[in-house]
């Protein structure tokens, strides 16, 4: 194995980007937080703080670039999710479900449908609050998807 498998956090957004550093730091990974707004950089030198230009895609392009395969990506977007998975990294949305290869066509199909909803006024868009039950799924999964490819990258 030429290098340890990094998390990158699609981090403009995500609310569990201490739950990823605890996990990371476990298992002596680096993360690397990428974001269109500004961020206070780390001490530590396991935190990487990356800032991208805003617009649309910014952090999103800059991720997939750095992306080698066995990293790992923390993103609620599904697109994100769907790049970083054709470039054999794992993704895991911030509430603990994974991404795969299997279930990101469903997770495409469910967005469009979704934005169409919102576009012809059908939904709101508003998704539920973020919860402790949340938070504590997200730990489970992210360990999870830690010691997977940790595991696959020997």
């Amino acid at each position: 194995m030429s290098r340890k498998p990094m998390i990158y956090v699609d981090a403009d957004a995500c609310p569990v980007k201490a739950e990823v550093e605890r996990v990371a730091y476990r298992h002596g990974l680096v993360v690397t937080h990428v974001a269109g707004r500004g961020m206070r950089p780390s001490r530590d030198p396991m935190i990487r703080v990356v800032g991208v230009p805003q617009g649309p895609d910014a952090a999103d392009d800059w991720i997939v670039e750095a992306l080698e395969p066995d990293d790992m990506v923390i993103t609620a977007d599904i697109g994100l999710a769907a790049r970083a998975i054709e470039n054999g990294a794992a993704a895991l949305s911030p509430i603990g479900k994974p991404f795969t290869a299997e279930s990101i066509g469903m997770a495409l199909a469910m967005r469009d449908l979704n934005k169409h909803l919102r576009e012809t006024g059908e939904s709101d868009g508003h998704n539920p609050a973020f919860s402790a039950k949340d938070r504590s799924r997200f730990l489970v999964a992210c360990d999870e998807m830690v010691s997977r490819v940790l595991a696959r990258a020997k």
